[in-house]
């Protein structure tokens, strides 16, 4: 069985048995699901599941890629996408049912850069 980067628009049980293999592997749990108030997805990286914190430079970069989903998003149907970032928890309220799989995925991948030997 291979590991999945994200887990998205799924039931409790299938969370919380990532979240318990994200722990298990070290790795950083990642979940989308769509927001029922807009149709967009509220994307949350949770990195209490692994030994590793986001480095300031980290959180720099999600910034860029956020900033850059932010302006679709306004532009496509002028919503504005909120989020929040620290070294343990983000959490992006916003993310295009177009862009969501790369966001996440762009999220994991970043992660594992400066930590994937940890």
């Amino acid at each position: 069985m291979t590991f999945s980067k994200y887990i998205g628009d799924s039931k409790m049980f299938e969370y919380d048995k990532h979240y318990r293999e994200c722990q298990q592997l070290n790795k950083p749990f990642i979940k989308a699901r769509i927001n029922p108030k807009h149709g967009n997805y509220f994307v949350k990286i949770d990195l209490m599941t692994c030994n590793y914190e986001l480095t300031t430079p980290e959180q720099e970069e999600i910034k860029k890629f956020t900033h850059v989903e932010k302006e679709f998003v306004h532009s496509t149907n002028n919503f504005t996408l909120e989020f929040h970032i620290d070294k343990e928890l983000a959490w992006f309220d916003g993310i295009s049912i177009v862009h969501v799989n790369k966001f996440c995925e762009n999220l994991y991948d970043l992660t594992q850069i400066n930590h994937s030997e940890i």
